[in-house]
């Protein structure tokens, strides 16, 4: 996409999710902090399907959307994003400081509106701070887009089934925090809004004020020269 284009797509999604942000946020401080009816419908499902297996899956799933697993992914984004040891340094030390600062706005954003999680009885794993946007779901959103940016903008051709990987990996991880009983699943959708919304700001500022950068990530790799012969037989303009 043309830069223009992409700064003015990105722009609409950014208000949109922050808008649809703000918006949950207000019915959930409206109930003050009690569950939505959907919420209350899967902590019930949830807390009645818990075999082992699954409460292990679960388990080993949630532990990696946070921690060292996100800032792994977003050093692997910068080392993709980066041509050259230097551009590899710089790219890895912004996207490092992308999901650290998405991580300390969504804190002052959790502390701001202080929903209680469910209650400690439905819990399957540890768990602490307030509930609304689930971090985990937030971290795991940010780290999981910026390196499906940086998938799109330097990966092979087999990009599509590293997208949908690692899109998947941020879902699971929002999904098992429901699961799991220690955030209600309009947490989870907050956590999805903000990354959305911090994910979107992000390609926007890039687009309008770092166009050199902006082309760079998103320009196609250069394809094998015409030989004289394709030359001389392509027509002339």
């Amino acid at each position: 996409m043309r830069r223009a284009n992409t700064g003015a797509v990105a722009a609409a999604v950014a208000a949109g999710s922050l808008v649809a942000f703000v918006l949950l946020a207000l019915v959930v401080t409206g109930h003050g902090g009690a569950p939505l009816s959907v919420d209350s419908a899967l902590a019930s499902w949830s807390s009645a399907h818990r075999p082992d297996e699954a409460l292990a899956l679960a388990r080993g799933v949630t532990y990696t959307g946070t921690g060292a697993v996100p800032y792994a992914l977003v050093v692997v984004a910068g080392l993709l994003l980066g041509r050259t040891a230097r551009q590899r340094v710089r790219a890895v030390t912004v996207c490092v400081c992308v999901l650290a600062v998405a991580q300390t706005v969504r804190f002052a954003v959790m502390s701001l509106i202080a929903r209680p999680r469910p209650p400690v009885e439905d819990w399957a794993t540890r768990a602490s701070g307030w509930s609304f946007p689930s971090g985990h779901t937030t971290t795991s959103a940010v780290a999981a887009g910026v390196l499906v940016l940086a998938v799109l903008a330097r990966a092979p051709q087999s990009r599509r089934a590293l997208v949908l990987l690692i899109g998947g990996w941020a879902v699971l991880v929002g999904l098992s925090r429901v699961y799991l009983g220690v955030h209600w699943f309009s947490d989870v959708v907050g956590g999805w809004l903000f990354a959305v919304c911090w994910l979107s700001l992000l390609l926007y500022v890039l687009a309008r004020f770092f166009p050199r950068v902006h082309s760079s990530t998103t320009a196609p790799r250069p394809g094998p020269s015409p030989t004289a012969e394709e030359r001389h037989d392509s027509p002339r303009e």
